[in-house]
């Protein structure tokens, strides 16, 4: 689950599974069964422990040139990695720190070299997870981190295994293509991987002519079938998980996936936002354009829904509508 912002999960969790509750999940993450950590696309993700452990080593590659292209890597050109890495370790040891605290200690050791720009190497470089209470339902915090070995008590795998990354991404988003899989994922050059797997895999031709993949068993709607309204967390994965974001949500609207989205009929059609006074609860609702009678129902009661999960200790709930007017283009300075 995308977690950029920590409540995401709780939402997406919620929108997808009837009779979930926060503390399932809270639990999940207090426990270390699940954790939350950089990993698709070098974001924030929630994952199961198990997760973490098999498929982190996967990106270890794409962090590390990401930091090597950043301007954290360059301020470090010229530095041996594997001292810092060992000495960040043993003070993530101690016990989880911020990257401020990280960067400080990291620079009293070497005093030539920018803070940020050495605890950002580690962010990069080691398996990092957030530790609770951040990202547990009805708390906050900063945001502390450790190595997932040390907060899981188990290495990361030796071997992990792209060949399931690729299964486990089709049987959630197929059919999809190649770019698809590689736009979610973050990783490149999977063209040849696919066509080990084309034996085990089902495939399909888009409008475009554009091969698609899928597992043998992935399901199939019937395209008649209807699409109830649904409310979306920031950064869902239903929308950045495709090369061509435009099968769920029109190019012009492309930018609005930093806030919370619904959809109608399978896409998306505007925003949300839930605004707190004091006891009350309002969830402001923003279609692109007006909304059909019925949509505006039906939407109305999945709103009252929504505010009945992620404002339950509020005394007045309200669905209040407007029609957004959202930028076409991307603001230029």
């Amino acid at each position: 689950m995308q977690a950029q912002v920590p409540n995401s999960p709780y939402v997406g969790i919620w929108t997808r599974l009837d009779g979930f509750e926060p503390s399932q999940l809270a639990d999940l993450i207090s426990q270390r069964h699940a954790v939350r950590l950089g990993i698709m696309r070098n974001t924030l993700h929630l994952v199961t422990a198990r997760d973490c452990i098999a498929l982190r080593p996967l990106f270890s590659p794409v962090l590390e040139r990401s930091l090597h292209a950043s301007p954290f890597g360059r301020n470090l050109v010229g530095m041996e990695m594997e001292p810092l890495l060992r000495y960040a370790t043993s003070l993530m040891k101690e016990k989880p720190r911020t990257l401020a605290e990280l960067g400080a200690l990291l620079h009293q050791r070497w005093p030539d070299r920018d803070p940020t720009s050495l605890a950002y190497a580690i962010r990069h470089l080691v398996a990092l997870v957030q530790v609770p209470p951040r990202g547990v339902w009805g708390k906050s915090a900063q945001a502390t981190w450790t190595s997932a070995e040390l907060w899981l008590g188990r290495p990361l795998a030796r071997k992990p295994s792209i060949e399931k990354l690729i299964f486990r991404y089709l049987a959630a988003f197929g059919p999809a293509s190649v770019s698809d899989i590689s736009a979610w994922s973050g990783l490149t050059a999977l063209r040849n991987v696919v066509e080990r797997l084309r034996p085990t895999l089902r495939t399909f031709q888009d409008e475009r002519g554009r091969e698609l993949f899928d597992v043998p068993n992935g399901p199939l709607p019937d395209p008649e079938t209807p699409a109830p309204p649904c409310f979306l967390p920031e950064y869902d994965n239903l929308v950045l998980g495709h090369d061509d974001r435009t099968r769920v949500i029109a190019f012009e609207h492309r930018y609005v996936v930093f806030k919370g989205t619904f959809l109608i009929d399978g896409f998306v059609a505007g925003t949300w936002t839930i605004k707190r006074r004091r006891h009350d609860a309002t969830l402001m609702v923003s279609s692109f354009t007006p909304l059909r009678r019925a949509d505006r129902f039906a939407l109305a009661d999945e709103g009252e829904r929504l505010l009945g999960f992620a404002a339950v200790d509020a005394e007045t709930r309200n669905v209040h509508f407007d029609v957004a007017r959202p930028r076409t283009a991307w603001p230029q300075r």
